[in-house]
């Protein structure tokens, strides 16, 4: 069996056909809904589906501060960052990051399931991430359509 690769004008068609979905993460897992977040990012579930292009969809999360984390990871875990100077190590539990910037929390395990190539950047675009139900009103013109998790 032949295995259909698009070329050319195909390829360019595919890019443009994006579609729109809304997901709301209040009570949802947060890996979870990043790792089903990531696979409509990057396209797989599309029949389509071709590895050096960019054919995945725009995702809107709204509700990010109502977010689910399991386990002890809401006393354990915790970001780090660095200022590049010595001794510019900053860690931030995400008990104290949930409350004011959940919304970089999702956006953050959304983009760490991506993978690291070219696409990355183009695909990271495609998301956007609001604390509430407010941010949907931003994307009415697109019309967004539920994406069931």
């Amino acid at each position: 069996m032949r295995t259909y690769v698009p070329k050319g004008q195909e390829a360019e068609e595919l890019k443009r056909g994006n579609s729109w979905y809304v997901v709301d993460a209040a009570g949802q897992v947060l890996g979870r809904l990043a790792t089903r977040v990531a696979r409509v990012l990057i396209g797989k579930d599309k029949p389509s589906f071709t590895p050096y292009l960019d054919c995945g969809d725009h995702v809107v999360v709204i509700n990010a501060e109502k977010i689910r984390l399991t386990g002890n990871k809401l006393e354990q875990k915790t970001y780090y960052r660095h200022s590049g100077y010595p001794g510019g190590l900053k860690e931030i539990p995400i008990k104290r990051l949930i409350p004011h910037r959940a919304d970089v929390i999702v956006r953050e395990a959304i983009l760490g399931m991506l993978p690291k190539n070219k696409l990355r950047a183009r695909r990271a675009r495609k998301l956007r991430v609001y604390l509430d139900a407010k941010g949907l009103e931003r994307h009415a013109g697109q019309t967004p359509q539920p994406l069931a998790l």
